[in-house]
């Protein structure tokens, strides 16, 4: 990540409307690029590429040229926020860059070499993709004079289809904002955006397409996949007479969504109806943020993932790979980055996708048909697979409170099913001050004597004040009880888009309705025991228990007294699946925890075990997978073992990857380390390093990444030592990040959350060299497995020291 420090100083923010200083994480595949003219102490273009969380600024005296043989002076200045790329407006003549702003152009860039290496020699190579520059183009870095302070580089078309002879073309022939179409001396004067940038009626709202919940995706190639967002959902309709903004049920929230006016009616059509999501906050949106963001005005993002209507014709009947096709079309140029952006389509088949997004700590994945028309109501052709359990209940009454500031206890929820108030149980947690107050004035008028629902109520719900059901809340929820209440609710925020009679969790509810068989294993308790955790194996909760109540005393040589993050699926691997290192209410006392300092300076608690009763009591709370940080809590700055996961490309089979790991223990024996190799049950293999606890975190991580990267030096075509999925095509990424402090591995003899029910599994060198696969164990084969002696258990543990470093120091000269 870049500095915004100089940005920062320079600048009053309480005076100017310029955006503060923040850096942002990479996001999505397309890096943004803006052009600013900007009217101050001398009229100039600000040319701004995104990179490293930051935008790269360029001040352009005369403006870009598509003349190649036009060299423009471009001035290097401070980094700018990529937020500021969005911005367009008046500076306050007494501030640093006093002056207008018109965002001239934007859209994204492709960089054709690595930034960091252009940025040093003073020479980028780049191709624009803009609503005016386009094509490629370079900037060059001039030698700097004796005693010259400022970085001048020259930016310079090339010479392709996009070149043009007129030095001064482009910029006198694009005199308007890009996105607002507003001039400079309207920009300067508030004007508001220009009304008749869309010449064709606009489109009616019209009823938006829903998604039917499912515990799974749908597979086959017939579906493409999108995240699922955590905000609000949005019609934009453009047209003449300006931009109207929509929500979910129709309702006019042009004044709500007001921040996205502009942006939107910079969109370049006749005519539009586009369906999205409006979000606030960080990756697919937080419902919190987003209340927040909607009071304070705060800064909102609407992702676009549909278009039902465009420049007169009606797109509804059409399917889905048209639709998106327009809307693509549409987007083109938009900055990708900007408030309003392309909803992006997630390669993969739909489980390993939704497996991928719960890793993530996303919501969960919208799979959609291809070859389907948009159709209003809830259809089957949009399926929602979710990894949080979230849902909207409405607010039936409240239990009175006996602490002092607080005016209720917890809220009485229900749903509407077949017309008739069903109950749902209680929220008594996530509130603040400011809902409590929010909440308390809503209910105030909406107060009745008697309970609202149709049915007899639990004694929970005695002693409580009720309330007409208008109100409406999301909530998130632990799992429904086979009554259909929910468990451990939290309070998310008010729905204000969504209406009272609307309002159903009978889907939700159905997807806990499992078998409510009750198993005893190993001592501990399994409730739903009969529930089908794997559906292609036909391995039950029940089943996963007994997996680890069999393998538990082999397992725990290795995984016993170690921080855990468990990947739970409550519902299965086909549900909702997610990491959790903190141990949460309801884990048995056998699931213990350990106070770890992060690297923030809190401390907080890790979850470990050390007994069989452990293993299956985190199998009882869903558990499938357990992972191991490299370390023992008795000394935990000391790492006792080193892992190297080889991590292949979609297309290399399992002879490449086993060849691999062989050339991998080669270079750990010439550095005079044994080693170990595990299948993991995926499609890669572990090599495990059992070392000596004489070094701390930092010596192991440096160890291991050295040695991959001589590895990937020595053998580019096999293997690669970076991240990357562009510089994995066709080789082995080499992963030494498994060896950071707080980072973990799969542990020896865990189940795998995919389809077949695999289980990682040491061998020896000999063994694996046999081996079909990767994923070749299950439950089924530890009998005889755990009849053998473990092959982690005989190579001799070394520590780091310096004949070990000596040894990597010749090992990479040959």
């Amino acid at each position: 990540m870049r500095s915004l420090e100089e940005y920062e100083k320079k600048r009053d923010f309480d005076a100017t409307p310029e955006p503060r200083a923040e850096l942002v994480e990479a996001g999505g595949d397309r890096l943004s690029f803006v052009v600013q003219k900007h009217d101050a102490s001398r009229l100039h273009y600000d040319f701004r590429l995104e990179w490293g969380g930051v935008l790269l600024s360029w001040a352009v005296t005369k403006g870009p040229s598509t003349d190649p043989s036009q060299k423009r002076l471009a001035v290097r200045t401070e980094d700018h926020p990529v937020a500021y790329g969005a911005f367009e407006g008046t500076i306050p003549e007494d501030e640093y860059g006093g002056g207008t702003v018109m965002l001239w152009d934007t859209g994204w860039w492709e960089p054709l070499h690595d930034p960091e290496e252009g940025l040093k020699e003073g020479k980028l190579h780049l191709r624009l993709h803009g609503a005016r520059m386009k094509g490629g183009w370079a900037l060059v870095r001039m030698r700097a004079k004796a005693g010259e302070k400022r970085e001048n580089w020259l930016l310079i078309k090339e010479r392709d289809e996009f070149a043009d002879s007129g030095a001064d073309a482009l910029t006198r022939k694009h005199r308007t904002s890009v996105t607002t179409g507003r001039a400079m001396r309207e920009i300067a004067k508030g004007k508001a955006p220009a009304p008749t940038r869309h010449g064709k009626a606009r489109p009616r709202f019209r009823k938006v397409q829903l998604a039917t919940l499912k515990d799974a995706p749908p597979e086959g190639e017939n579906w493409q996949h999108e995240a699922k967002f955590d905000g609000y959902r949005c019609v934009i309709a453009l047209g003449k007479g300006g931009v109207r903004l929509y929500s979910r049920s129709g309702k006019d929230w042009s004044d709500r969504f007001g921040a996205l006016c502009e942006p939107a009616a910079g969109i370049a059509c006749d005519s539009a109806l586009i369906d999205g999501e409006v979000i606030a906050g960080d990756g697919g949106g937080d419902f919190s943020t987003l209340q927040t963001a909607l009071k304070s005005g705060d800064a909102l993002t609407c992702y676009a993932f549909d278009c039902m209507a465009l420049d007169g014709e009606d797109l509804t009947g059409k399917p889905l790979s048209e639709r998106r096709k327009a809307l693509e079309k549409l987007f083109r140029g938009l900055p990708p980055r900007g408030p309003i952006r392309l909803c992006p389509i997630i390669e993969g088949e739909g489980a390993a996708t939704l497996a991928a997004m719960c890793d993530a700590g996303g919501e969960g994945i919208i799979s959609k048909r291809l070859d389907a028309p948009y159709r209003g109501g809830r259809s089957k052709s949009w399926i929602k697979s979710k990894c949080v359990r979230r849902a909207e209940f409405v607010i039936a009454g409240w239990s009175p409170s006996t602490k002092r500031g607080r005016p209720f206890a917890s809220l009485i929820l229900g749903s509407y099913e077949r017309g008739e108030l069903v109950y749902r149980g209680r929220i008594g947690t996530g509130f603040d001050a400011e809902d409590f107050d929010t909440l308390q004035s809503a209910l105030a008028p909406l107060a009745r004597k008697s309970p609202p629902f149709g049915s007899d109520l639990p004694s929970e719900a005695d002693g409580a004040n009720w309330v007409t059901p208008k109100l409406v809340v999301e909530a998130e929820y632990t799992e429904f009880t086979s009554e259909g209440r929910i468990r451990h609710g939290v309070f998310k925020g008010l729905r204000e888009d969504k209406e009272a009679k609307d309002v159903s969790a009978k889907a939700e509810a159905e997807t806990d309705s499992e078998s409510d068989e009750e198993l005893e294993v190993g001592g501990v308790r399994i409730s739903s025991a009969g529930r089908v955790v794997y559906p292609e194996a036909g391995l039950t909760k029940g089943g996963v228990a007994e997996h680890y109540a069999r393998v538990g005393e082999r397992m725990l040589t290795h995984a016993a007294n170690r921080p855990l993050s468990l990947l739970r699926c409550p519902d299965g691997i086909s549900g909702d699946c997610f990491f959790q290192k903190h141990a949460g209410k309801g884990f048995p006392d056998a699931v213990k925890t350990m106070p770890i300092e992060e690297k923030d300076g809190e401390v907080q608690d890790y979850m470990h075990v050390s007994t069989r009763e452990g293993l299956i009591g985190a199998a009882q709370m869903g558990t499938i997978e357990f992972h191991i940080w490299g370390a023992v809590r008795d000394r935990i700055e000391r790492p006792d073992r080193m892992v190297f996961d080889l991590d292949p490309d979609e297309g290399l089979d399992f002879r490449q990857v086993k060849a691999a790991a062989q050339q991998v223990r080669e270079g750990l024996t010439a550095c005079g380390l044994q080693s170990v190799p595990m299948v993991t049950g995926g499609k890669g293999v572990h090599v495990i390093v059992p070392l000596r606890r004489i070094s701390d975190w930092n010596t192991v991580k440096y160890f291991a990444r050295t040695f991959a990267q001589i590895l990937a030096d020595r053998d580019p075509d096999a293997f690669t030592a970076t991240m990357s999925k562009s510089k994995r095509k066709g080789r082995v990424f080499i992963d030494w990040l498994r060896n950071e402090r707080g980072a973990t591995a799969i542990a020896p003899y865990s189940l795998r959350a995919r389809p077949g029910a695999a289980v990682a599994v040491p061998v020896s060198w000999e063994e694996l060299d046999d081996l079909a696969r990767p994923d070749g164990f299950h439950p089924e084969d530890m009998n005889a497995r755990l009849s053998l002696p473990c092959p982690l258990l005989t190579p001799e543990a070394r520590g780091i020291g310096k004949s070990v470093v000596e040894g990597l120091e010749d090992w990479s000269k040959g």
